[in-house]
């Protein structure tokens, strides 16, 4: 069974960091990329990271080089460090994995970035 459980959202403010954890069944972390998305309030959902088995890491162009995302198979989690953050990063962040043909969502965690 594909679970995915996200942690780690809170309220920052501008210029600060957070780190977001998800832990993944088994299944859904073994040989299985794995990433993030994110959703602002009244917007669609926006892709902003993944990462392959093999570690190759993709990030969206409004967050790279302030966004790193890791994962730790010991674990089975998948990180994702946000510095620099601001205000526009505001968002419910969602992470997923690709597995036999369908993506998996965790139950998103909220973060907020004040001005």
């Amino acid at each position: 069974q594909v679970q995915l459980v996200e942690s780690g959202g809170g309220l920052v403010q501008a210029g600060g960091s957070l780190r977001l954890s998800c832990a993944a069944s088994e299944i859904a972390f073994s040989r299985n990329p794995l990433g993030w998305y994110r959703q602002a309030p009244g917007k669609q959902r926006e892709y902003v990271a993944y990462i392959t088995s093999g570690s190759s890491t993709n990030y969206a162009d409004s967050v790279k080089g302030r966004f790193t995302i890791s994962r730790d198979s010991a674990k089975r989690t998948v990180d994702l460090q946000m510095d620099s953050l601001k205000p526009e990063d505001t968002a419910v962040y969602y992470c997923y994995a690709d597995h036999s043909g369908r993506r998996y969502w965790g139950q998103g965690t909220q973060v907020t970035v004040s001005s």
